[in-house]
């Protein structure tokens, strides 16, 4: 077998790796989800792209109506195809062809003392003359409350940190950072839409940190999503609560709503590759409130929340 076709095989088998990977985690995931809801079970949508140039599809889980979970929903996709003008001109991809793989999760609580979630782990590769002309790695996870507990913003941090360490002492710092300033709605005197955690993206291997570190750390951090939120999960879905604390609930949504329609690049990736609809604007949540110049009470715990995400605090 030449160089070039030992170098073609071992491509296709770390993709197969990584395609495995995020399937798994998808498994362990909503299992985690439906044991601590303890009422609803996932649907399962699995779907294919149209026949127009690309290929592949990937499986939808939704739950929906649970005891704790309004709507929660846990996707994979491996897709590929053409790069196509349209994908030149709003993605700046320079390439022929395109292979994408990846998880992305949002959960909406029922409870608004019990924080929203969002969880993103990808793996893309772009071609040329069939040859591989890039190659990244991107994902983290955020935390979004309604109500500000700190004790459970910093376990959130605290796991991520710990992940972080492991690889390298300055990853948590830089995607923290990263992360508060992605997730900003820039258009309301840039407000976050949460507290953060972290967020990386366009990691490409190199000779200090090659495919297989990447590939372990996207591993390590998906993984940790399930201590890093079930905990917090398991310790305010209890508590009882108000009409007053969903309104604010929803109002705090269409914060979120805003981002991911306005400002994020995965909703725009998505829309602008023939993406499935259905499974991209899964992330919104099912009900939400735009009130007119709506401001919270000065020094309520909704106005607490506010002011920690209009100035991103140092948990850990």
């Amino acid at each position: 077998m030449s160089a070039q076709s030992l170098h073609k095989t071992a491509i296709k088998e770390f993709r197969e790796q990584w395609i495995d990977f995020i399937h798994d985690l998808q498994d362990k995931i909503c299992k985690a989800l439906e044991d601590a809801d303890g009422n609803a079970k996932f649907i399962v949508d699995a779907w294919e792209r149209k026949p127009d140039g690309s290929g592949s599809g990937g499986k939808t889980r939704v739950i929906a109506n649970g005891d704790v979970f309004e709507k929660a929903g846990v996707n994979t996709s491996v897709v590929y195809g053409k790069v196509t003008p349209k994908m030149r001109k709003h993605l700046q991809m320079q390439g022929d062809k395109w292979f994408a793989c990846g998880l992305s999760l949002v959960i909406h609580p029922l409870n608004p003392f019990v924080p929203t979630v969002h969880c993103n782990y990808r793996y893309f590769e772009l071609y040329k003359n069939d040859e591989i002309a890039d190659r990244w790695f991107g994902g983290g996870t955020d935390l979004t409350p309604y109500y500000l507990y700190e004790e459970d913003a910093k376990h959130f941090h605290q796991t991520y940190k710990t992940v972080c360490d492991d690889f390298d002492d300055k990853f948590y710092l830089l995607f923290k950072k990263y992360c508060d300033d992605y997730f900003v709605n820039t258009h309301r005197n840039d407000e976050r839409r949460g507290i953060g955690g972290i967020f990386y993206d366009h990691r490409k291997p190199d000779e200090k940190q090659d495919i297989d570190f990447w590939f372990s750390f996207g591993k390590s951090c998906g993984n940790a999503f399930i201590d890093a939120y079930i905990p917090i999960v398991e310790k305010r879905k209890n508590i009882s609560f108000t009409d007053e604390n969903k309104h604010w609930q929803e109002i705090r949504r269409g914060r979120y709503v805003e981002f991911n329609l306005v400002h994020d690049r995965g909703t725009l990736f998505g829309l602008k590759t023939n993406g499935r609809t259905e499974s991209i604007l899964m992330s919104l949540p099912p009900t939400v409130r735009f009130e007119y110049d709506y401001r919270p009470k000065a020094g309520s715990a909704e106005d607490k929340l506010l002011q920690v995400c209009l100035h991103p605090k140092d948990w850990v």
